[in-house]
């Protein structure tokens, strides 16, 4: 089975569940309203397989390949004066809106939720920069310019958790009255499956701010020669400082000017590529026919995987960041309706991440295609060649506002992360166990303080990340161990009534045992593996992180399903009902308990 039906048959299984539950709850139908929803579901889904069948399909022209005459030399250093004066300024910038929209936060529903008064366009905007980060610029633009095309397949699968993203996770969030994802596992579980819930969920958050601390570290030391940890530190205080003040309100108003930016600069970045060779014609002919595609040729290799991708992105990590990541289920919460949460993931999901899937890997591409052309020298590094075709395209300045961008995205998806961790921490921490009484006033001084504890976290933990072959590698790496278990339990319990609290349990705590095994013996992940090569093992008791760092996603997932599957199916369900259905049968009762 080639690599486009493979996604299309498993993905097009998860749509027609998201459509089975809109048609359940009655937004979905043969008639009226519900048939112009589900037309229009289904024409969202057809554009994403049109477009990927015409890059995987379609006869192409290339044209010959043109030797470098050798006019160009890779500097050791980039950037100049000017542009470090750009950085700079907008450091200084991000952080002004940052404390000013910080005036209005002055209660613990302001810091996490800002008042509820966003409507979708803010949310769209916040959503896309929150999924953009620092390591989209550089690990896509990495592997544009070895993949081609291909490295959209990321951005280019969620639409298949759509109708039962809207239809299905929202209004049980969002009407439900859900404060954090931990507060969730013990509404529809129990206790103890949210004191487990609340610890891998913070593995993950912290996990995620590291990573984005060592891409930013690496980019500015790309720039200007500062070593990775230092530029990591000095990214990790100014992003502190607005959120610690203001929260979401500050996240989501920087959040706006930055996703403008990124979004901007990725576009001009493939604008000047195209300019310079003459051209859309000149630039599509040479991009290689099998950079073009839109798998991997081959299926790809142990770094970068079609399969890998699919069960890693389009199935753990898509779940885990519109479902169950605590920065992007409060952009949701932060929405002044249901009706514009939903608005916001349509927009994300069908505009704004298609766009971003350009924006991130445009760097890469051009830089393949200038090579082709004899523009650029071959053997460029792959991990610098978003910063190398930024340079080479822009004049003095104009590449310091590609460094802001770089830096915008490493800010919008860092300080979700923050206050993500920070939400968790007292709603799920704090409150409950270390002081069940705390007024709004030491609630809310205590997520200022999980604010600032959160990025000096994320700091010590850029050297394990730096250990990594590739950023790529080191994210894979993070989300398919962190994620799976996790996502397994929150699908069987949005999905199935009879799952219950003791299997939950199981499901998280034998998932999590199974994917560290498989980092000490990575041949458990073998029978799971569909062909994906496992690549090379490290040394040391976690000898096999490197190992399998896609196909574990696809490994965790499924011991961890099926470990949910058999407790329950042997197990009987505890007597009395769960405070929150799996599916509640209509709007109007989805914030109530049962029974």
């Amino acid at each position: 089975m080639d690599a486009f039906t493979y996604q299309y048959v498993i993905g097009g299984a998860v749509f027609v569940v998201g459509l089975i539950c809109a048609a359940r709850r009655g937004y979905v139908g043969f008639r009226g309203k519900g048939l112009a929803t589900l037309v229009g579901l289904l024409a969202g889904l057809g554009v994403f397989a049109g477009i990927q069948a015409y890059l995987e399909y379609a006869p192409m022209r290339e044209a010959p390949a043109t030797p470098h005459d050798g006019s160009f030399e890779v500097k050791p250093m980039l950037g100049t004066p000017l542009d470090y004066a750009v950085i700079a300024a907008y450091f200084v910038v991000i952080m002004l809106v940052g404390t000013y929209f910080a005036r209005g936060t002055k209660s613990i529903k302001d810091f996490f939720f800002a008042g509820r008064r966003f409507g979708w366009p803010m949310i769209a905007f916040s959503l896309i920069a929150t999924t953009v980060g620092s390591y989209s610029f550089v690990k896509y633009s990495e592997a544009g310019y070895q993949y081609g095309l291909s490295s959209t397949q990321t951005y280019f699968n969620d639409w298949f958790w759509l109708p039962l993203l809207i239809f299905g996770w929202l209004p049980v969030i969002y009407l439900g009255g859900i404060t954090s994802i931990p507060e969730y596992f013990q509404r529809r579980f129990d206790g103890r499956v949210r004191m487990c819930a609340t610890a891998i969920t913070l593995v993950y958050l912290i996990g995620y701010v590291g990573i984005n601390l060592f891409t930013m570290g690496t980019a500015l030391n790309a720039l200007t020669g500062w070593p990775v940890f230092a530029a990591s530190a000095a990214v990790a205080v100014v992003t502190a400082v607005y959120v610690t003040a203001g929260g979401q309100t500050s996240v989501i108003m920087t959040d706006l000017l930055q996703g403008v930016l990124l979004l901007a600069v990725g576009l001009l970045i493939l604008a000047l590529g195209m300019r310079h060779l003459g051209g859309w014609d000149a630039f599509w002919s040479h991009l290689p026919r099998e950079h073009r595609l839109a798998f991997p040729a081959g299926g790809g290799d142990a770094s970068f995987s079609g399969r890998g991708i699919f069960w890693q992105d389009g199935m753990a990590n898509t779940v885990m960041f519109y479902f169950l990541n605590q920065g992007m289920v409060m952009r949701f919460l932060s929405a002044r309706s249901l009706s514009e949460a939903r608005k916001a993931a349509v927009a994300a999901m069908l505009v704004l991440m298609p766009l971003a899937a350009v924006v991130v890997a445009s760097g890469g591409w051009v830089g393949r295609a200038f090579v082709h052309a004899g523009v650029l020298p071959q053997g460029l590094d792959a991990k610098q060649v978003f910063f190398v075709t930024a340079e080479f395209l822009s004049r003095p300045g104009v590449f310091g506002l590609v460094m802001a961008a770089l830096t915008a995205a490493l800010m919008s998806t860092i300080d979700s992360l923050i206050t993500g961790v920070s939400a968790i921490t007292v709603n799920d921490v704090y409150r409950p166990y270390l002081r069940p009484h705390a007024d709004d006033r030491a609630s809310l001084r205590a997520a200022r303080i999980t604010s600032v504890g959160v990025a000096l976290v994320g700091v010590v933990l850029v050297p394990v990340f730096m250990q990594f072959d590739s950023i790529y590698q080191a994210h894979a790496a993070l989300t398919a161990s962190a994620t799976p278990p996790l996502v397994a339990a929150g699908l069987l319990g949005l999905l199935w009534r009879r799952y219950h609290a003791t299997a939950a349990l199981w499901t998280l705590l034998g998932g999590i045992a199974a994917v560290l095994g498989s980092l000490r013996f990575p041949g458990l992940i073998a029978p799971f593996a569909q062909g994906v090569p496992g690549g090379t093992a490290g040394d040391g008791f976690l000898a096999g992180m490197k190992a399998h760092s896609f196909m574990r996603a696809c490994f965790g997932l499924a011991v961890s399903g099926a470990i949910g599957v058999a407790v329950t199916l042997l197990t009987r369900r505890p007597s009395g009902k769960t405070v929150m259905s799996a599916f509640p049968a209509s709007e109007g009762t989805e914030g109530s308990t049962e029974g």
